[in-house]
């Protein structure tokens, strides 16, 4: 360091110091990313994580699924079977002695949909998971009033979201085959229950969650009317 008499002052000479804190910021620069290394890998291995048990569990509730859909078309045909081979009407007795909860109610296909699912007594979850839901004390297809049925938008119904008047809806049940075409559809509320009601007719109701492509609870539910193709009897 240069230090000189100035006129009894004391001055001393500059050193240049911008290299060394070029440098300090380079080492505390390298210093943060060593630091935020760690922190992402950590969060790409979170969420590695979840993705892997998400689609391990949307493998083991399919799977679950297509067994449970394969066992109640068995317990169908059977029932189907063993009531052509019993007189005097027995499918609707051996139907509506069995509305226990989760009892097999039959068959729904919407054919130009490609929307096919087995239906069974009942709306609670563990039904709903793996069948289409008969909404408990709404008619029986095949009987007088209004037929009632629910499932997921992101499963069972997932495919009503491009029904149309005049699609054909086929219900097979234990007591017969039944025919009906959709005349409308609406967009409720999930308090509305007046679609429920019962009617004077041969009717029947189909209810699942919108909008379609709703990310989590659903606000509003889809409904979808149809009829009797005339005259409604078992086939």
């Amino acid at each position: 360091m240069d230090v000189r008499p100035t006129g009894g002052r004391v001055r001393r000479a500059h050193v240049p110091v911008t290299g060394l804190n070029q440098r300090q910021v380079s080492m505390s620069e390298n210093d943060v990313l060593r630091r935020a290394v760690p922190k992402t890998c950590a969060i790409e291995h979170l969420l590695l994580a979840i993705a892997v048990v998400s689609l391990g569990w949307y493998a083991f509730v399919s799977i679950s699924t297509a067994r449970e859909q394969s066992a109640l078309a068995r317990e169908l045909e059977q029932i189907r079977f063993r009531a052509s081979a019993s007189p005097a009407e027995p499918g609707r007795r051996a139907l509506t002695a069995r509305l226990a909860p989760r009892t097999v109610i039959g068959r729904i296909d919407v054919p130009r949909l490609k929307l096919s699912a087995l239906a069974r007594e009942g709306v609670d979850v563990g039904t709903l998971r793996t069948a289409v839901g008969h909404v408990p004390e709404t008619a029986l297809p095949g009987d007088v009033g209004n037929a009632a049925f629910a499932a997921h938008r992101d499963t069972f119904f997932r495919n009503l979201e491009g029904v149309r008047n005049g699609d054909e809806i086929v219900l097979t049940t234990t007591s017969g085959i039944y025919r009906y075409t959709v005349t409308g559809m609406t967009v409720v509320a999930p308090t509305e229950t007046s679609v429920l009601r019962p009617t004077q007719g041969h009717t029947l109701t189909l209810v699942t969650c919108y909008p379609f492509d709703y990310i989590g609870a659903a606000p509003e539910r889809f409904i979808v009317h149809a009829e009797a193709i005339a005259p409604a009897r078992p086939q």
